[in-house]
Order: C-alpha cells, then structure tokens, then sequence
C-alpha cells in the first residue's frame, strides 16, 4: 500500500506508452488538480484536438456528477477523467453513449477485479451495494453538424471508509474495499481504455 512518503501518481508519457497505438488516449494529459477534467476535453476539443483525447486529473475541485450533483474525488486514490468522443450517432441518439460507457466500465471492473457489479441507469455503477463509478456525458453538435461528446468518468479506486465524507459512508465504496486490496491504478486506466476503445 503506498504510504505517506511514497504517493501514487499517473504519468501521462508512461500511460501512452503503455497503451501503444490505441485511439483512446493517443493524446493524453495528466493535471494535479483541475475544477473538472470534463472542461479540460471541451478545451481541447475547442483546440482542434482529436477523438480520444484524455484528460487525467489527480484532484477535481468542482467534479461534475449527473443532475448537477457534485462528484467527490479524493486525491491520488481515484480515476477521474474525461475522453473527448465523436461517434456517428445524433444528439437524439446520445443517451445510448452513457448506456455503453456504464456497460465498459462495469465489464472492466470485472475483467480486473472478478467481482460483479451493478448498473443502475443511467449512469452509476455499484459494487457490493455501494457506488463506485460514475459517468457523465456531455454532448453538442459541432459546427460541422456532427455530433461531439466528452465522457467524464470518476471511479473510486483505493479509498478506505474514512477517506469519504461523512455523509456518504453509508453507500460510497472503493475497488479496494471490495477486493481486500489495493489496485494498480494505471493498470486499471490502461484497462478502461483499451475497453473503450472496442467499444465506441
């Protein structure tokens, strides 16, 4: 387990180098803290940047979760982070993508950690009775007429009980908890990717 003195980081050169030629992460950044990791993906998104590109945060300090709810993410034992996405579907159809997204997840948390988990739509992502994946998709036409998304997802990775808030240490819960264990979380990024990456 990482101690004080020995904290667990994501390199983004590391990342990429890891994911070789995949599409999902063939730009990739790595920020301490940001308000949200979505805002970083429209950025680049503004900036010409391709589909795939992601945008990895250590600590968000307005993370957004579904209906305006605020995402809490601990530093240094999450995944929080956003794909920039352009998939041939229409701004009607995008509901579809936060089904899909929920489902690669899931499915990964799975591969990874051979526990089961449940999805509740839209978009949360249980494990042992308690949340521990969430994702939020935000969609526009772009000027083109084709439709863009950035897909923010935050997964609870290496928390303790005690690294939640009060108020959500009755239903919050960590891969680590539920596996006894603490996970690679660069492995587990390399994983999610490389899931997305068949499936969008």
């Amino acid at each position: 387990m990482s101690g004080p003195d020995r904290i667990d980081r994501l390199v983004a050169e590391e990342l990429r180098a890891t994911l070789g030629e995949c599409r999902m992460g063939n730009q990739l950044v790595v920020v301490e803290e940001t308000p949200s990791t979505n805002d970083l993906a429209w950025e680049a998104e503004a900036r010409g940047a391709p589909e795939g590109f992601v945008a990895f945060a250590e600590r968000q300090t307005a993370g957004r979760g579904q209906y305006g709810r605020r995402w809490e993410s601990a530093p240094h034992l999450g995944l929080w982070f956003s794909v920039l996405l352009r998939p041939k579907i229409t701004l009607a159809e995008s509901p579809q993508l936060t089904s899909l997204l929920a489902n690669a997840v899931a499915v990964t948390i799975k591969e990874q950690t051979g526990r089961s988990t449940f999805i509740k739509p839209p978009n949360d992502i249980y494990l042992l009775e308690r949340k521990v994946a969430g994702i939020l998709v935000e969609g526009r036409t772009a000027t083109d007429g084709r439709y863009v998304a950035v897909a923010g997802m935050g997964l609870n990775v290496n928390q303790t009980i005690e690294d939640f808030p009060e108020e959500l240490r009755t239903t919050a819960g960590s891969l680590a908890m539920a596996t006894g264990h603490i996970i690679q979380r660069a492995e587990f990024a390399v994983a999610i990717l490389r899931k997305l990456e068949n499936t969008i």
